[in-house]
């Protein structure tokens, strides 16, 4: 046996244990929200910390991404169902949707770990953009509420005018030359 196969050895009886672990730690944390009041943004924090941490310790982008997500969920409920209580509906949405989108840039930087900086994911910050700018829409009041208007009516003249740029000047195979 050489020491390749007895390192990729170590390492799947060391992932099926942290696996097992994480299978654990779920189950307590859905276990302990039946008996004690974990509900709602306190659960969704634990639940977020796991796959966080399963992700990181195994450096699997994969378990990054629900855990980022659900980090966002849990700090927007916290916000709207604590500090921010008070406020308006649309300007909670706003708190919420910005929230959120922080979950988005946390799943980018978060691959700068798990795959380096070769392998840094720059898409999240896409829709984490798009959700932090119609939460800041919602949060500025009417102008921003008629902004979102005025787009939610416009924006499938963005899927036309990219249409047309592919048809009519991106000739070619789809490889670029060198």
């Amino acid at each position: 046996m050489n020491n390749q196969s007895i390192e990729s050895g170590m390492r799947k009886g060391t992932g099926r244990l942290l696996t097992g672990m994480m299978l654990v730690a779920i189950g307590g944390l859905i276990l302990l929200a039946q008996y004690v009041k974990a509900e709602g943004p306190l659960f969704l924090a634990g639940l977020a910390a796991i796959f966080l941490v399963w992700g990181l310790a195994t450096r699997s982008f994969g378990l990054i991404i629900p855990g980022s997500l659900i980090a966002g969920v849990a700090a927007g409920a916290y916000l709207v169902e604590g500090p921010f209580a008070a406020i308006n509906d649309s300007a909670e949405g706003g708190i919420f949707l910005l929230a959120f989108a922080g979950a988005w840039v946390l799943i980018s930087l978060l691959s700068l770990i798990t795959n380096g900086r070769e392998g840094w994911q720059a898409w999240p910050l896409i829709p984490g953009g798009i959700i932090g700018a119609v939460g800041a829409a919602l949060l500025s009041g009417q102008t921003g509420l008629k902004a979102l208007e005025v787009t939610g009516q416009l924006w499938p003249l963005g899927l036309i005018l990219a249409g047309l740029y592919l048809v009519f000047f991106r000739r070619g195979n789809g490889h670029q030359e060198g």
